[in-house]
Parts: structure tokens; sequence; C-alpha cells
């Protein structure tokens, strides 16, 4: 009889063939999916065709996106789509997505039914973690182990330990699935979780929706994770229903599993969140920032690029104009929630408020284009990561919300709580 194990356990077991793992095991893990996008798939392309492989293990299983500077911004960028749309097409390969079909890859592969829960994802992307948010095991590799996976199927590594997060109590208005993953990495700090699976649970994560979950697993990679990962439910259930390509797995982690530490969070306690410059984890209460202006506000990206980001940033811009001093930025994450946000009549709401609306792309969030800083200015951004010139110039800065406070920054022109603005 196999030992008590948690769900990460559990989904690894399963995917190397064995009753049971346990922390620190080395394993081969059969893959359902392997990713890579315009910046990542050059180089893995190069090692794959280097090793004379002629072809990908599964044309159906491996996924490229070009997203990080698509369209792309300039000869260099355009080369490497190139290569990218060359390799796919020659491979043949079923899930290939360009200009027009594309979208962010952590936004659309959910959405495709791409992913579902019980599987082993891997992905030349740091933030691959995100599809932990339906029962995954989903982490980010380099291109080298990428390239190894396009060709065998497999990924060798090691099994992580679990630490476990309850989330309990009934949050304030306008805290989000953003603020509860701020707030836990300012608590752990960004190697809080070094290479560890991060498992979020307890009342206020089944309360919370898919696209929340999505936002908070996301970020695991920001407090060193190796994955971030939620129980598969009834919310999960109905977002898979109609969408998933392959029967999902509903697995659950048995009530005795071993947990490296167990950190139970009162959410009730939670006031909407900003990290200041230049670290994830400088997370406060925004009250505690009022007053500081800023020059630019991003609200989109993988982690907040979803509908239910683009309803709460809309709520708060409604009939009103973005701060003269301040270039305001939306970037849907995929055509999809682009589309469902015209029929909502959101992006009307975003151009009468004076917002450029752009489509689907990376492009601010790691300084590539659409968005750069320049020395001096301030951005508050709904995207993951604030390190030194993350958005353009070493001497700028951004600082991490959620739509709300990033909406509101941008009508206050410094950051504020939405209260302030709705009130």
């Amino acid at each position: 009889m196999a030992r008590p194990m948690n769900i990460t356990e559990k989904i690894l077991a399963r995917s190397c063939g064995r009753e049971e793992v346990q922390p620190g095991d080395f394993i081969d893990a059969r893959l359902d999916l392997a990713l890579a996008n315009d910046i990542t798939a050059p180089l893995a392309i190069k090692e794959f065709e280097a090793a004379g492989i002629q072809q990908v293990w599964d044309k159906e299983k491996v996924v490229m996106v070009c997203d990080h500077f698509v369209p792309n911004k300039d000869i260099k960028s355009a080369e490497q789509a190139k290569l990218v749309r060359d390799f796919a097409r020659r491979q043949g390969l079923t899930n290939f997505f360009d200009v027009g079909r594309m979208g962010i890859e952590h936004v659309i592969l959910p959405e495709k039914g791409l992913v579902v829960p019980g599987d082993v994802v891997i992905g030349a992307d740091s933030h691959t973690c995100t599809y932990g948010a339906l029962g995954a095991f989903a982490t980010g590799v380099g291109s080298t182990d990428l390239a190894a996976g396009m060709a065998t199927g497999k990924v060798w590594l090691r099994v992580p330990e679990t630490i476990r997060f309850n989330y309990e109590g009934e949050p304030r208005r306008y805290v989000t699935g953003k603020d509860y993953i701020l707030y836990t990495i300012g608590m752990i700090g960004v190697d809080g979780a070094l290479y560890q699976a991060m498992e979020f649970g307890g009342g206020a994560i089944r309360n919370l929706s898919m696209d929340g979950r999505f936002t908070m697993c996301n970020m695991a990679i920001e407090a060193g994770g190796k994955s971030g990962i939620v129980e598969p439910d009834a919310v999960t259930e109905e977002y898979c229903r109609g969408r998933a390509l392959r029967e999902p797995v509903m697995l659950a982690s048995d009530e005795a599993a071993g947990y490296k530490r167990v950190i139970d969070i009162d959410v009730c306690t939670i006031e909407p969140q900003v990290a200041k410059p230049h670290l994830p984890s400088n997370a406060v209460p925004a009250s505690e920032l009022a007053d500081l202006k800023v020059d630019q506000v991003v609200i989109g990206s993988c982690t907040n690029g979803r509908i239910e980001d683009l309803r709460m940033a809309a709520e708060v811009l409604k009939g009103r104009k973005v701060h003269p001093d301040v270039r305001t930025l939306v970037f849907p994450g995929s055509q999809q929630v682009y589309r469902q946000a015209m029929k909502e009549g959101l992006i009307d709401i975003f151009i009468e408020a004076e917002v450029a609306v752009s489509t689907p792309t990376c492009g601010p969030c790691l300084g590539g284009h659409m968005g750069i800083l320049a020395a001096g200015e301030r951005c508050v951004s709904t995207t993951n990561r604030n390190f030194v010139g993350r958005m353009g110039h070493t001497e700028s800065e951004v600082y991490l919300a959620g739509p709300y406070v990033a909406a509101a920054t941008a009508v206050a022109g410094t950051v504020t709580v939405p209260q302030e603005v709705l009130a």
C-alpha cells in the first residue's frame, strides 16, 4: 500500500509508473506537453537539430507560441520568430500559435484545453508554473532540457518537497488572488520556496475563480518555487468542461500527506498589495504608498491578462479618464479575451478612459517593446517581476499590483486603492 502523498507526488508517481514517490527521488516523468516561445524555442531547436533528431516525440504535444516579440519589433526578433515558424512547419506541429491566432502562452494553453488536471508540463519559460492552477504539475526548464523533452517526451527531475498554504477567511473588497500571492511572497521571501512545490488550499482558495488561481500559481516562481498547484474541484471541472482536449485526472492530496511546512494565512488581514522595487517580495499595503507619482500603468500579462482582470480594471475606469500624466496600457491575454472584452463593452470603457489597448503580447513585461520605461520613470504593473531594468532603463522602477490598484492608480496619477477612486 502506497504511503500518503500530496497531489504533486501523486501526479509525478503516475507520470513515471510508480506506486509512490517521495521528495528527493529522481525520476523520468512522462510529459503531457512541452512548451517554448519565440525567445526560448530557437535555442531548443538548435540543440534538438544538433543532436541529429529528425522528429519531435509527438507533434500534438510540442507547443510553440510566438508571444514575446510579436508582432516583430525589429529584424532580430523577426529572425527569431521565423526560425520558430519554419521549425513548426517542418515538424507539422498541431499547436503553433502566431500573430492573429496567438496570445500570451500561459493564457492560451489552458484556454484552448491543452493542459488538463493531472498533466505533467514543462516549458522553456519560468512562468510555466501557471498551469498548476488546473491541478497539473507544471514547471519551467532551460532550453536544453526542453530540447530533450521535445525529443523523448520525458523530463528527468527530482521530486520536490511541498509547502502547503492554507488561506481561510473572507477577503476584503478589492482583494484578489494577486494580493494573496504578493502577500505570501512578502511573507516567505523570493527564495522561501526554493525548489519546492507551493500547494495553495483552504476555503479562500476554494472560493477563488480560475483566473485568480492562475494568477497565484503564475507567481510561484517568484518565491523560488518549482511549481504552484491547486487541487482540482468543481471550479476546475466547470472551467475544463467543453474545452479539455483530454480526459482530466482529478487528484487530491491525502489527508495524512507530508509537507515540508504548513502555513496558515487569514485573508481577512490582507489589504490590496503593491510590491516595491526591486523584488516581488517587497510587498506592502498599497495604502502605504499613497501619493507616490507614476508615469505609466500596465494592465495585462500572463499574470493578470484574463477577462476577470480586464473586468476589474474596467470597473474602476468606467466613466473616468486616466490621469493626463500617466500612460496607461491594456494587454488582453489572448484573442479570445480581447473578443470577450469587446462583447462586454470593456474595450469601449478603456478607450473612453484614454487607455491604449494592444494586441496580446508579453512585450512590456520583460522590457521588450510596447511600453519601455526611461530613466527615472515609475510604472505600476499587473505583471510578475520588478527586477532592476525589468521594463526598461536600469534607473526606472516597477511596482507590482493587481488590476484594481493599477486602474485606480492610472486615474489618480499616484498609487491609490480603488476605494478612493470609486468613493
